[in-house]
């Protein structure tokens, strides 16, 4: 019993301590109070949205670091008491302890958890696109599968969704999509979902019913909105408007309220059409454009770092990082973790969470290894 209870603290510490070597708790305490001195300024909180999401990134760190600070202090005041205390007091020590060192141990899981979220902008809102591969009706009826789990998956989570814009396919499904799911690190968490989506079905647009596979392609970059401030020389546009397609391509408004963005320096292509308004879609797209822009530079400097390493992935056609099987056995493999799930009709039902944290902890561990 007492070797039990000694063990556990034993556990209990390296644990956290494991977790504070991962941490600067200096550099830590010193974002805290910047963002602490920020969040007293008169000028962001003439921008609601801008103090909100200041004081949420705020919150989460002070509980982090509170958390570390606490359950840190109680594991070497337990420690000390386990190495002073007699058998009769140990066992009144275990006893009495027991509630709040599985309270702690609950804490430690979710310190490590929060720190999978580590990068940068894991706690931007996220947009994505979905596009269609090769194989006309199949591939588009594929990617508004896709579009349709993460709809879920977000629904499920309580996250906001903004279809922005939709392509429809001349038969069936989509060309591609642009959505934005807004919520507590949604690019953190969906950050590994780029790159192609490989499906293996009975088509049920073939008549022979033969097995087919479809590819679709998923873009994540993080939602920057206000956060950035990116400079586009009007020469550099050009701007389109176009009326806004439902189902089969069919014109669902009458003005041309939709608006295409082509930059042209980058090529980088971004349509609305989920407002009703043409200045509303084009501030919208004009926002998505510099998000885009910001990340274009991100990639360009993560690849020229990466390069020398040797460990560069885009989403790009060639890069597949999951394959959805439905016959003829059912399987989901994500083939950078190993991770499978033979239930594919919930994963496509929107339930992604234990992939999407699959990644993530394989993600953290490619990074410190």
């Amino acid at each position: 019993m007492m070797f039990d209870f000694k063990r556990k603290i034993q556990d209990l510490r390296i644990s956290m301590s494991d977790i504070i070597s991962m941490v600067d708790l200096e550099e830590l305490k010193k974002e805290i109070n910047l963002l602490e001195e920020k969040s007293q300024s008169p000028e962001l909180w003439k921008d609601g949205k801008k103090g909100s999401k200041l004081m949420t990134i705020l919150a989460s760190k002070k509980s982090f670091y509170k958390n570390i600070d606490q359950i840190d202090s109680s594991l070497e005041s337990y420690f000390q008491l386990s190495q002073e205390a007699n058998k009769e007091d140990m066992v009144i020590l275990e006893k009495d302890s027991k509630e709040d060192l599985e309270s702690i141990e609950k804490i430690i899981e979710d310190l490590k958890t929060e720190l999978q979220f580590s990068g940068e902008y894991d706690n931007f809102d996220a947009l994505i696109t979905i596009s269609g591969g090769a194989g006309g009706v199949d591939a588009q009826d594929w990617a508004s599968m896709i579009l349709r789990m993460y709809l879920r998956w977000a629904d499920k989570r309580k996250f906001n969704v903004d279809l922005l814009t939709t392509s429809p396919g001349e038969e069936a499904g989509i060309k591609s999509a642009l959505i934005r799911i807004k919520g507590e690190k949604v690019f953190g968490l969906l950050k590994g979902e780029k790159g192609v989506h490989r499906l293996v079905r009975l088509s049920p647009f073939n008549s022979a019913n033969l097995r087919h596979t479809s590819f679709a392609l998923v873009e994540v970059i993080p939602d920057f909105q206000e956060s950035v401030d990116v400079e586009i020389n009007n020469d550099d546009l050009k701007v389109e408007a176009f009326k806004a397609s439902g189902a089969g391509g069919q014109s669902v408004q009458k003005n041309s309220s939709a608006i295409r963005l082509t930059h042209r320096p980058s090529g980088i292509v971004v349509s609305v059409q989920n407002e009703r308004s043409q200045s509303q879609n084009k501030n919208i797209a004009m926002q998505i454009l510099k998000s885009k822009l910001v990340d274009l530079e991100i990639q360009k400097n993560k690849e020229k770092e990466d390069e020398l390493k040797g460990e560069f992935v885009s989403a790009e056609w060639g890069n597949q990082v999951r394959s959805y099987v439905l016959h003829p056995y059912t399987l989901v493999k994500d083939v950078r973790t190993g991770y499978e799930i033979a239930d594919v009709n919930s994963v496509l039902d929107g339930d992604l969470d234990q992939i999407l944290l699959e990644f993530v902890k394989f993600s953290r561990k490619s990074q410190i290894g």
